[in-house]
């Protein structure tokens, strides 16, 4: 019973210093993963000017593009290796411990940082196979910060506010992006200012070294926060149900949560331990079975108790990232009529132009649907974000698509066409950009909870892969002679592309409806038990507005059930009393 105590302490303790401290903490890997993986758009055009001019670098009558392909392979190899990471280090966090595990997914973030600006080498060829190598490898750190962080935070917060805080870590994605825009800023106007300010068409040799540094930049936050994550402790509940050190896991969170009232708990688990002690049951009935024996991932125990947990999780991720990636460069279509063409401006105030977009609608509309989901996610609850989130991406996308060819094409410049795709990025940070995010590291148990949000991120950047290459065919126009003078492949159109892509999010909103639980208000606890799953996974509240605890009533017939030894409540009692949630469902 003692390991109950601490985890039942650490659901009823109260919002403290060291929680906000773990955001930060926690949060700066993603911070580091959303500025590494948006700052690649606005690098490519300086690429594409230093390495694919006509003239190998001198003035020509085009400004250098970086060719598709190119652009989709170095985007590519990122997202590959963050199925990786997720995969990998999502299970090593099960194995080795959260806190582990967490320095080297970091450290694996530095380096493949710097290792990517410095690339080696400075002949196209060289360069850019060097890139797309360290691009790899930041994808597995990027993808092994996902479980990391989403774990340990639901590992250290109460269960009022876990959903907030979660989403809290999640949100410092909005501030990667908007910091990565600023140094892009910044770094190119600098540039633009000490070269001269040369003429569009004139790429100078700094600008070889812009795009390094802008790269690089990304190792700084991850640096800093490497030693308060190394002086981390383990997360209580890895160390008290995984490794079954109950004095340890007390110790650590003792050290760092000092207002954590373990007597009270430990009070409450004994008054309730005394008023549930049933009398020993008759002789000829058997034991009942253990409702928690150990069982593996790939059991058929598992599948039974959460395999639908892990579908619900992995196909809303997948579904969810193929349109908001595919939004993502769905980007080009809207900036490109706001600001002069690219052969009317240099290197450096192309990226520049980039990068001031990307910051506007990070203000505008990214940063924004993260603090609503963070107020409301522990109000309305993730699955009704979630199915709010996909309704919305699908009526925005729907509002771009249908008078996208009669209309919005030759009206680019139109308010309305910015605030709809605006609100396509609020709607998907306010529903299932937060909550697939926050679901698996909440469903399933300690020995599973980091590999089963690998899985389910692993799930997602496949989806983010899809969206990525196949929007760039998808939104191919028509017309076959226009298409094959572009050199591309035949595509379906731009308005029929963003009707596949509301589409989408209406799937995913049925498969939340028909397959996600609710876990608002529910201890993390509830999930090692099955029936935790099967009569509280839907998110059934009682009275006192907790979810997954017996009501007051039901609790009251029980005990008087109890005082008869050959009652059937009786047995009901006697399985209650030994149950390992107990006291979580006492707290009435």
């Amino acid at each position: 019973m003692a390991a109950i105590r601490v985890l039942a302490a650490l659901d009823q303790a109260r919002t403290q210093y060291y929680h906000f401290k773990a955001i930060v903490i926690a949060g700066m890997g993603l911070f580091t993963d959303s500025y590494d993986l948006f700052c690649i758009s606005p690098v490519m055009k300086i690429i594409g000017r230093v390495y694919y001019s006509d003239d190998d670098g001198h003035s020509g009558s085009s400004p250098g593009v970086t060719p598709p392909a190119v652009v989709s392979a170095t985007v590519g190899v990122a997202l590959l290796g963050a199925v990786v990471g997720n995969v990998l280090f999502g299970a090593l966090g099960d194995r080795v411990g959260r806190r582990r595990v967490y320095g080297a997914c970091l450290l694996l973030m530095v380096c493949s940082s710097v290792g990517s600006g410095l690339s080696v080498c400075r002949t196209r060829s060289c360069a850019l196979t060097s890139l797309c190598f360290f691009r790899f490898l930041l994808g597995v750190g990027i993808g092994g910060d996902y479980p990391l962080s989403a774990t340990i935070m639901s590992e250290f917060a109460n269960r009022r506010t876990r959903g907030a805080f979660i989403a809290a870590v999640f949100s410092m994605q909005g501030f990667g992006i908007l910091v990565s825009s600023a140094v892009i800023m910044a770094v190119t106007a600098a540039f633009d200012h000490y070269t001269g300010r040369p003429a569009p068409l004139d790429t100078p040799e700094s600008a070889d070294l812009a795009w390094r540094i802008i790269l690089m930049a990304g190792a700084v936050p991850a640096a800093l926060t490497y030693y308060w994550r190394m002086s981390m402790p383990e997360t209580a509940r890895f160390t008290a149900l995984v490794e079954h050190d109950v004095a340890k896991a007390t110790h650590d969170i003792g050290r760092v949560l000092t207002d954590l009232d373990l007597n009270a708990a430990a009070d409450e688990d004994e008054s309730t331990e005394t008023l549930t002690r049933p009398p020993p049951p008759p002789p000829p009935s058997p034991p009942p079975p253990r409702r928690n024996s150990p069982y593996g991932l790939f059991s058929r125990q598992f599948v039974r108790h959460h395999g639908r947990d892990l579908f619900a999780c992995a196909s809303a991720w997948f579904l969810l990232d193929i349109p908001y990636y595919s939004s993502t460069l769905f980007q080009s279509q809207i900036y490109r009529p706001l600001f002069p063409p690219a052969s009317q401006v240099n290197v450096f105030r192309e990226a520049y132009n980039v990068a001031k977009f990307q910051a506007v609608i990070a203000v505008a509309s990214t940063i924004p649907g993260y603090f609503a989901a963070m107020l409301l996610i522990d109000r309305a609850g993730r699955r009704r974000l979630q199915m709010a989130g996909f309704l919305l991406m699908a009526v925005f996308l729907f509002a771009l698509a249908g008078p996208y060819d009669g209309y919005w094409r030759d009206h680019a410049k139109h308010a309305g066409y910015l605030v709809l795709y605006s609100l396509t990025f609020f709607s998907a940070n306010l529903g299932p950009n937060t909550t697939t995010f926050i679901l698996p590291a909440e469903l399933f148990p300690a020995r599973f909870r980091s590999t089963c949000h690998g899985l389910s991120g692993a799930a997602g950047k496949l989806g983010a892969l899809v969206g990525s290459i196949g929007f760039l065919w998808l939104s191919q126009q028509r017309d076959r002679v226009g298409v094959q003078q572009a050199g591309h492949l035949l595509g379906v159109g731009m308005m029929y592309a963003l009707f596949v892509l509301g589409g989408i999010c209406l799937v995913g909103l049925v498969i939340t409806y028909v397959f996600t639980r609710e876990t608002m208000g529910r201890s993390l606890e509830e999930n090692e038990s099955e029936q935790g799953q099967s009569q509280f996974g839907d998110g059934e509240r009682d009275a006192g507005g907790s979810s997954g605890g017996l009501r007051f009533h039901e609790l009251s017939v029980l005990m008087e059930a109890a005082k008869s030894p050959m009652s059937p409540m009786s047995m009901a009692s006697s399985h209650l009393s030994t149950s390992p949630i107990l006291p979580d469902r006492m707290s009435v």
